[in-house]
């Protein structure tokens, strides 16, 4: 046997003592007790106040699909171009499938966006849409459980905030389904809603 191979055959067999050792570690280790689901670890419960001052739960939305925006009333641009793309997209649905579906606005702008501000926002979207304000506390749970980024740009009164700007479906038990884009057009969102019962 040559030398070279000599080399090749003893790192092919070391390869294979280094697996079996590990494979063996590890089906002999204790087990941790955690686990994976496979689920996305988006979403989650909350308590907030709706645009008429009523308090509102996560679950009061259960049996229903949910569709959650995450933005703020004096955003310039993204926030009011998804939205307007929500609406479009649930008013070309049937009736039987709209109806299903709760489309929500959670604000990231809480000390801006009080109940009256956010009763004359939703004003000009669709008539079901439910928007959420509540504490600086209260907001900062919500956006941690929808893994939602939000920050202050700015000092003035003008300021803008960054924010994600997914929005997301939650199924009738409030669990993630699946999120869009804030580039996603009305079309694309009515036919991507159009199966669910």
């Amino acid at each position: 046997m040559t030398r070279g191979k000599f080399i090749i055959a003893a790192a092919v067999i070391a390869a294979i003592i280094v697996g079996v050792g590990v494979r063996l570690f590890l089906s002999s280790a204790p087990e941790t007790g955690s686990s994976s689901t496979g689920e996305a670890l988006v979403g989650g419960a909350f308590e907030l106040v709706d645009q008429d001052g009523n308090p509102r739960r996560d679950s009061d939305f259960h049996g229903d699909y949910m569709l959650v925006f995450f933005g703020y009333t004096f955003c310039p641009d993204v926030c009011p171009t998804s939205l307007y793309n929500v609406t479009l997209a649930l008013d070309s649905l049937d009736d039987d499938v709209a109806e299903r579906i709760q489309p929500i606005f959670i604000t990231v702008d809480p000390a801006r966006d009080t109940v009256a501000t956010m009763k004359a926002y939703v004003e000009n979207f669709h008539p079901r849409l439910v928007a959420l304000t509540g504490s600086d506390d209260q907001i900062a749970a919500v956006a941690k459980a929808y893994r939602v980024y939000y920050a202050k740009a700015g000092e003035d009164d003008d300021y803008l905030v960054d924010h994600t700007a997914f929005i997301y479906l939650m199924d009738a038990d409030g669990r993630y389904s699946r999120h869009f884009s804030h580039t996603t057009g009305a079309e694309e969102l009515a036919e991507a809603l159009a199966d669910l019962r």
